[in-house]
């Protein structure tokens, strides 16, 4: 498995666990990184603290691009895998929007529903769309 995709995996257990906890992203971050259970790529500090500094604009983005769908109403991992993905796209440079997408949905095929990839995908699609017009 890849580094980048080892740091997606993890960043993405750090952002549902602290969910699930009601505690902060960047606090969960920090007590791992305490406790010596920290993450070994840094890649994943800077997606979980790009995610949780650029909450608001991310989550904005996906109410507007899932129809018919809350963020709440989302299963849990779909909604972070979304914030992730969206995350690089709009924010992480030397991350191709294809790569971003393609991370996102494999994440969900292994951890979520079987409606989840093609929900995912067609979430970010519509996200992609519109930032490149």
């Amino acid at each position: 498995m890849a580094a980048r995709t080892k740091a997606r995996k993890r960043a993405l257990d750090l952002l549902f666990a602290s969910e699930m906890r009601g505690e902060g992203p960047v606090t969960a971050l920090d007590r791992a990184v305490a406790d010596g259970e920290g993450p070994t790529n840094e890649y994943t500090a800077t997606l979980v603290r790009g995610v949780v500094e650029h909450q608001a604009e991310i989550d904005d983005l996906l109410a507007r691009a899932a129809e018919g769908w809350t963020l709440q109403r989302m299963p849990a991992v779909d909604r972070n895998v979304l914030r992730l993905a969206v995350f690089e796209v709009l924010h992480v440079d030397d991350v191709p929007d294809a790569v971003a997408i393609s991370e996102a949905v494999n994440l969900v095929r292994d951890l979520s529903t079987d409606e989840s990839p093609g929900f995912v995908n067609g979430i970010l699609g519509t996200i992609v769309r519109n930032h490149t017009s």
